[in-house]
Formats: C-alpha cells, structure tokens, sequence
C-alpha cells in the first residue's frame, strides 16, 4: 500500500507518526458464487468478478475505498444500462468499472459490446468480439491478500476462437486503501493476433459522475494535468482525484516497466474513463505515418502489468512516486 511503504517521517514525537505508518495489511476473502466471485477486505465489500456468459468480457464492478465510498459509475449491472443517461455524450454502456479488452484483435471489437450497439454511432460496422469458456484455474484468499487467475478464449460472434487470455487479478488492502495488480496475457495459440492502432482500448476503468470533469482532476508523472496534457502522452503512471459525497478520494494506475511498451500511453478523459493503451499512436497523435498495432506471432504472448490504488483522502504526487518507484523494482 501507498501509505504502507512512506514510513519513514520525520516528526517531534513517534505517536505523530504511527497513525498512517504502521497500518497493516487486510484479510481478503474470495467468495465464487457461479458466474461471479465476491472480494472482500477486512470484512467490508469491496468488488465483485464478472465473467459469466451473458457479459461479452469480464469486469470488476463496483470499486470502493476503504472508506465504503463507491467511486465507480453505477452501470451497466450486467447487461442493463437503465440507470445511465442515453443522451449524454460520455454514456458509452460498454465502459465497465475496470475491464480489459481493445477495440481491435485482429479486426474484432472487444472494447465494445453488442448488446449496447444501439448506443454507439462509429462502432457497428465492426464486428464483435467476445470472451467465452472462463476457467477459474486459482482462487486464493488470505491474511494480506487474495488472487483470481482466470483464463478465457476470445472468440468471434459465431464461436471462432483467434486466441487466448489469462487474466490474474491480486487484491489487497488496509484501513486507507485498496489495490489490485493486474496480469494480463495474451496469446497467440490459434494463429497470429493483430492489435489495430485504435484509441479504443486497452486497460479500463470508468469512475462515477462525481468524479468527472468539471469536478474531477487528473495529473500524470511527468506532472501534467488533465485531459488536454494527458490524453495520449506517455506516462508512467496517471493519479484521477477529486470528491466523493464530500469525502476527498482517488485513484492511481502504474504502469510497471515490464508492461508491454512501457510508459504506456494514456486514454484517459475528463468525463471519468481513465485507460492505459499503449496502441493507439496514430490516434493519439492524428499522425497517418505512425502506427501502434503489433502482431503476436503464433505461439507467442504479449504481456501487461498494472497496479490500481484507490484511496481516501490525499496523496502527493511525491508520496506516489515513491510507491511508484517500489512497485517498479517488483520482478
């Protein structure tokens, strides 16, 4: 944890620095029930898996603090996106609190999702694409942290499948914070894969209302601030803060060293969708010579890695440097 690692201080007395110094790590508890898996952190909700065959792509939905403060949007609950607003601009249904998948895998949409075309204007002359077939290969609770590895086919509509994705998802927590390490890995076992340059993708997570612009802020690690300076501009890691019914609250994404193309670059927007893609180079940069996609030869993998921390209070762009810098030194 954030807070966990800065404990060094210096101060006049050791009772001024023990409070957020010494915390200790939470019990996580992982709970299947079916086509979802309840996380738990020191007794208290904190997310829950999706992967069931009704959802086009797995997610985690809600996200809290510690504080039980839910900083992610409260739809779509499964396929239902009754509680958005069709007419706004930034509705996109198919932005799941935190998923991954990329709007072009060898010409399929994974980012969107066919049950909400209705919604989109550019999307529906893509075809879809989807994951199917989990398989829940770990489910480990414990005192200080739990894991999910789960591991999907990606398939056409008609049942195609093109390849394969493995998603491990680590969870912890103590009295300040909740984090998620994510691995993601695709491979290429059925044939080349192709990710298309496209700004559509790739690590997602879409907060709450209260938390978009004009309320809401982003700076990155370079220092830069907001949409206009961090839309697809690489960066080591993106900090999304703002309040939360009148509780000051955040979230940050790393971007560990060992992802692919690392620093990432970022899809990230001030009506609440914070993304790392590291494809989208001639979207970003509106350069018809550059061009992001990569192709996985057949038999090989690309992987992904990222930290979320979701937070109460505040945090520095110094304090998350310095945990930046411990995550960055994991093998």
């Amino acid at each position: 944890m954030i807070l966990n690692q800065l404990k060094l201080c210096v101060c006049a007395s050791l009772a001024c620095c023990l409070p957020p110094a010494l915390l200790a790590g939470a019990t996580v508890q992982l709970k299947q029930n079916n086509d979802r898996i309840e996380v738990t952190i020191a007794g208290k909700p904190f997310t829950t898996y999706y992967f069931g065959p009704d959802a086009a792509k797995a997610y985690l939905m809600p996200l809290q603090t510690a504080g039980g403060l839910v900083i992610s949007r409260p739809f779509p609950v499964g396929n239902d996106a009754s509680m958005g607003d069709p007419k706004a601009s930034s509705f996109e249904p198919h932005q799941r609190p935190l998923y991954f998948a990329h709007g072009d895998i060898d010409g399929l949409n994974f980012w969107a999702e066919p049950t909400f075309q209705r919604y989109y204007n550019d999307h529906s002359r893509q075809p879809y694409g989807r994951m199917t077939g989990p398989t829940i290969e770990e489910l480990h609770s414990g005192p200080d942290s739990g894991t999910i590895k789960a591991s999907f086919a990606l398939a056409d509509q008609n049942g195609r499948v093109i390849g394969r994705e493995t998603q491990v998802l680590t969870f912890g927590g103590d009295d300040r914070e909740r984090t998620i390490d994510c691995h993601f890995i695709l491979r290429a076992d059925n044939g080349p894969i192709t990710l298309g340059d496209t700004k559509e993708g790739t690590f997602g997570i879409r907060l709450g209302s209260d938390l978009s612009a004009p309320l809401g802020h982003m700076i990155n690690s370079h220092g830069d601030q907001g949409e206009k300076n961090i839309w697809g501009k690489p960066a080591d890691w993106v900090n999304y803060y703002g309040t939360v019914s009148g509780h000051r609250v955040g979230i940050v994404v790393f971007d560990h060293p060992k992802s692919f193309r690392h620093p990432t670059t970022w899809h990230a927007r001030g009506y609440g969708l914070l993304a790392a893609n590291p494809f989208g180079a001639r979207e970003f940069t509106n350069d018809p010579a550059k061009d992001g996609s990569w192709t996985i030869p057949e038999g090989s993998s690309l992987e992904f890695r990222y930290r979320v921390v979701i937070y109460d209070g505040d945090l520095s762009p110094e304090q998350i440097a310095t945990a930046y810098k411990q995550y960055a030194s994991q093998p």
